[in-house]
């Protein structure tokens, strides 16, 4: 749900777009000479597709990726004409969606390649770009090294179609050092010269995300594919140190219902969380059913008038409670609470969450549900 407006919502998002421009102008620099692809897919990680899409464009992406076909519809839908990468096949049945939208696919099998140049030639357009992605050991998608000559030689063949790149995915940039990475550059290198030597030239190599682009300059080739690191997360703790990557997340709640709860009186679904003193407690209208996950008691904090505070008892589909302490009083009812950004001198962060929900920081910003308004700042 996007807003231009918090006033009314219960619990909100706010995106400075702003920090995306810079986010992407900082790793543009970093990356250059190669291109930028600003990854947009799962609604720009939970940010808002299509403002995201914009702001990564005018800080010098050139290209966007997303992941459905449905998603690059609706950048097109939204007047953006820059190139669309859809990072895997999409069923054959969404080909004549992702030709009517001009989307650039990636191909690794002879069958989507054969039923692509099928309904490139059914149009009576002209050749359609293809990207053809390399398994370098992932293990994912991608088309494996001993196909890897046979898919060359077809896609060299077929009159409809173009190669415009080779690509990889990395599995480990994250963990720099690892010899696992030195391993897919050395195969991705191998499908390269194998290409070549099968009269294969396609103007652009990809290999590097986010964690790579920080870490391996050495590998970014003609174009880089950056999706956390254009929203200001790091993928792992220090690779962004210096670079000076903004978060462009904050999320918010409200204060409903604030009361005084006496010392070991329970708060909450089963009853498992009991204040050690007398407290007082505070309910927010933000829960599991927006993405505030169920997690460990006593770990996570929000953030509240300069502090932070944890939260009191099990999160709710709706609802959560946190332990303002003993001194809060009935008139903090309607303050803005923090879950993600900063309040005062206090400050929760994605990775904060990760850490206290044992996944990553991805995951938290991503599964922030549709019902949490999206207000978009910085707008241009």
């Amino acid at each position: 749900m996007c807003s231009t407006s918090s006033e009314h919502a219960a619990t909100w998002v706010e995106v400075d777009l702003s920090a995306v421009r810079d986010n992407v102008r900082r790793l543009r620099a970093l990356a250059a000479p190669a291109a930028l692809m600003a990854v947009v897919k799962a609604d720009a990680y939970g940010h808002g597709l299509v403002p995201v899409a914009r702001a990564a464009l005018q800080g010098g992406a050139e290209w966007l990726a997303v992941a459905r076909v449905e998603e690059g519809t609706a950048l097109r839908v939204s007047g953006i004409k820059a190139p669309i990468l859809v990072l895997s096949e999409p069923p054959s049945a969404a080909v004549g969606a992702l030709l009517a939208a001009r989307l650039t696919p990636a191909a690794y099998t002879a069958r989507f390649l054969r039923d692509l140049d099928r309904a490139v030639a059914a149009t009576g357009g002209p050749p359609v770009e293809v990207h053809l992605k390399l398994d370098t050991g992932m293990r994912r998608v991608g088309a494996g090294p001993e196909t890897w000559g046979d898919m060359f030689r077809m896609a060299r063949g077929m009159r409809q179609l173009r190669v415009g790149a080779l690509w990889s995915h990395l599995a480990v940039a994250n963990q720099p050092g690892h010899p696992f990475t030195r391993h897919q550059a050395e195969q991705f290198a191998r499908g390269v010269r194998l290409a070549r030597s099968l009269d294969l030239r396609p103007p652009r190599l990809h290999l590097c995300n986010s964690a790579a682009t920080l870490s391996c300059p050495e590998l970014h080739y003609d174009l880089v594919r950056t999706g956390l690191a254009i929203y200001g997360l790091e993928p792992a703790p220090g690779l962004a140190d210096g670079l000076g990557l903004r978060p462009a997340l904050a999320w918010y709640s409200r204060l409903g219902l604030v009361k005084a709860v006496p010392a070991g009186e329970p708060v909450g679904y089963g009853l498992h969380w009991r204040p050690a003193r007398d407290t007082v407690v505070g309910t927010l209208p933000v829960g599991y059913g927006d993405g505030l996950r169920r997690g460990p008691d006593g770990h996570a904090r929000l953030a509240w008038r300069g502090r932070t505070v944890p939260l009191a008892g099990a999160v709710s589909m709706d609802q959560a409670v946190v332990d303002l302490g003993p001194h809060a009083s009935a008139e903090s009812q309607g303050d803005r609470v923090v879950v993600i950004g900063s309040s005062g001198s206090a400050r929760v962060t994605a990775d904060d969450w990760a850490r206290w929900w044992g996944t990553i920081s991805y995951e938290v910003v991503c599964t922030i549900g549709a019902r949490v308004a999206r207000v978009h700042l910085d707008q241009v």
